[in-house]
């Protein structure tokens, strides 16, 4: 029998997969074209970093907390 609810975590983990995949495909469509915002340490990168940590974030609780999963 199922209990029929879904933890939030789950919904969570799907937005931050969903955010982290397009400020990480922005951070790269920005390097690959050298088309960088105007501020103070562009070079550092930050939406491939932030970008990255959002998306495998979101893919641990994504995966950790999939409906459906024993346990």
């Amino acid at each position: 029998m199922h209990s029929g609810h879904i933890s939030i975590w789950f919904f969570i983990g799907v937005l931050l997969t969903a955010y982290g995949a397009m400020i990480f495909g922005y951070g790269l469509y920005e390097l690959a074209t050298h088309t960088v915002a105007n501020v103070k340490l562009a070079d550092l990168h930050a939406p491939v970093w932030w970008g990255g940590l959002l998306l495998v974030f979101g893919l641990f609780y994504s995966l950790r907390f999939r409906p459906g999963r024993n346990g």
